[in-house]
């Protein structure tokens, strides 16, 4: 809503105009009140008003200095000045002013008043329209320079480069000084990216925003050129003069540092750099690239924030399922022991096992697949439970991670979102129909779930169903079932970016307004609410 700013020193006149219209019919929020120019002056430069309406004789300083120097901290804002009819040549200065109307006290007429408030509304309504405009011109012109630069990069990559002059040509129509250049090139990884998605919930707005924060560091230095290669991974191409006698080395690595900074200020994130050796030569640079692509064993094994030079991995010689059936026992008895604090410890302890004894990424995520699909079913032996993932969907999360520390976080949320399905189980007792009547529920969260259908599944009468489950577990069956669904729904808003009318539909809700409604009456708070909190606390 628009804001505006009163200014009288006659209290009753702010009162009257205060009270007397309906602000928000206008799109406008209720006045700010303010009986002299210096203090409204304050006011203004706390919180910029979009329209101000002042008297013009007041002690301190009168309403057209307010104006004018209200004008020079925002030229935009619209005025208007209250004026008596002994003070009518001030309202002749105030049009030098560009103030867009004056009103006379004496004769305050409602309609000149509304028709005024319509004619700022209307005037403000068009320059944000412009301005909306204007800003989405401006990044589709941005996008369609980094789509350029991302295919430029990509085919220097992938593609033979036939014309090195006219390559160079086209590097320099970036910014980027090529003339008796040498090249350092920078490969970047965004860390923990699996939270980042979640954050963002959209890939174009995740790479739209990194891409923001790094040009405001590079933009107008011709020593370095910025470009995105996907959304995980973006490069840096450094040129240096040769006859300059500094350490591009470190030269770059200050750059890719001070970008370090500005992401964790602005947007909590973090990257990862590799530098590359010198290329004398655009086919040199081409291949040296294509060795950063290729370092993901390097990469995997990066702490957070990382700034390094370009090596090959050194792995070390034990075969790691040697320890295997020691690790998947202290897993599941830790799971079973149902200590939340455990968890962690273990992730963490096994995963520094890990970094002290690197093996090849590949061997790392086979390993940790073979234990969190083994975990999966000793979930599903107590008692032929059946847990809410599929063989499919954890290898495509796994594999999709390229580092170790992002490897053990997912580790930890995965091993805690067992936790709950295992103490269901453990607290359930041992009537196999408890038991059926729960996997029944896992395996149809998309469908409405009642009392009739679990019967029908189970051969039981509802009504004898509903007071055995109720004597069993000293909850309902339908509060059971609605539980079940907002944990799987929690776990959806923190693990994907699925809209909440999808997930809502998931989980066999067509009225959204009514899983709001449940989530919330869970909860605590919204879905949106609650994934603004998780996103917010990482």
């Amino acid at each position: 809503m628009y804001k505006v700013m009163l200014v009288d020193d006659d209290y009753p006149v702010l009162e009257f105009l205060s009270e007397s219209v309906r602000w928000e019919a206008y799109g406008m929020a209720p006045p700010t009140l303010h009986m002299d120019g210096e203090d409204a002056l304050g006011h203004a430069i706390r919180d910029m008003p979009d329209i101000v309406i002042t008297d013009i004789g007041m002690p301190d300083m009168d309403g057209l200095t307010l104006i004018e120097r209200i004008r020079e901290m925002n030229p935009n804002v619209r005025a208007a000045i209250l004026s008596c009819h002994s003070q009518f040549h001030y309202a002749q200065q105030a049009m030098k002013l560009e103030v867009q109307d004056y009103l006379l006290k004496d004769a305050l007429d409602p309609t000149e008043l509304d028709a005024l408030l319509r004619r700022f509304k209307s005037s403000l309504d068009e320059e944000r329209l412009a301005c909306r405009q204007r800003e989405q011109l401006r990044r589709m012109l941005d996008r369609s320079r980094e789509k350029m630069k991302e295919a430029f990069i990509r085919g220097t990559i992938h593609q033979p480069i036939l014309h090195p002059e006219a390559w160079l040509q086209e590097l320099k129509s970036f910014g980027l000084r090529t003339d008796n250049a040498v090249f350092l090139p920078v490969l970047a990884h965004v860390d923990h990216m699996r939270q980042a998605w979640k954050r963002f919930l959209d890939e174009d707005v995740l790479r739209y925003a990194i891409h923001n924060v790094i040009d405001e560091i590079t933009s107008g230095r011709p020593e370095v050129a910025h470009f995105s290669y996907s959304a995980r991974r973006s490069i840096f191409v450094f040129a240096f003069e040769r006859s300059l006698k500094i350490n591009p080395h470190d030269e770059a690595a200050a750059c890719v540092r001070d970008v370090l900074h500005h992401l964790r200020r602005t947007l909590k994130l973090s990257m990862s750099f590799i530098i590359g050796e010198r290329c004398a030569a655009p086919r040199e640079l081409q291949k040296e690239l294509a060795d950063l692509l290729d370092c993901g064993g390097q990469r995997f094994y990066l702490e957070e924030g990382a700034v390094v030079k370009k090596h090959p991995p050194a792995y070390a010689g034990i075969e790691l399922f040697r320890y295997y059936d020691r690790a998947k026992e202290e897993f599941r008895n830790t799971l079973l022991d149902r200590q939340a604090d455990a968890l962690s410890a273990v992730v963490r302890r096994w995963i520094g096992f890990i970094r002290d004894n690197p093996r090849p990424p590949e061997v790392i995520k086979d390993w940790v697949l073979k234990l969190a699909l083994d975990l999966k079913l000793k979930v599903q032996a107590l008692q032929y439970f059946q847990p809410p993932f599929t063989a499919e969907a954890l290898h495509r999360e796994i594999f999709e991670i390229d580092s170790l520390s992002e490897l053990e976080i997912w580790l930890v949320e995965y091993l805690r979102s067992l936790r709950p399905v295992v103490d269901g189980i453990l607290q359930t007792g041992s009537r196999p129909e408890i038991l059926q009547a729960l996997q029944y529920v896992t395996a149809n969260m998309d469908k409405k779930i009642g009392l009739d259908d679990v019967g029908a599944h189970l051969h039981m009468n509802p009504s004898y169903f509903s007071r055995m489950f109720k004597k069993e577990t000293g909850e309902t069956f339908t509060d059971v079932v609605i539980r079940m669904k907002m944990d799987r729904a929690r776990e959806l808003l923190d693990t994907t970016a699925y809209s909440v009318g999808q997930i809502g539909d998931m989980l066999g809700y067509d009225n959204q307004s009514y899983f709001i409604k449940t989530f919330k009456s869970i909860v605590g708070v919204t879905p949106m609410e609650y994934r603004r909190s998780g996103a917010a606390a990482r």
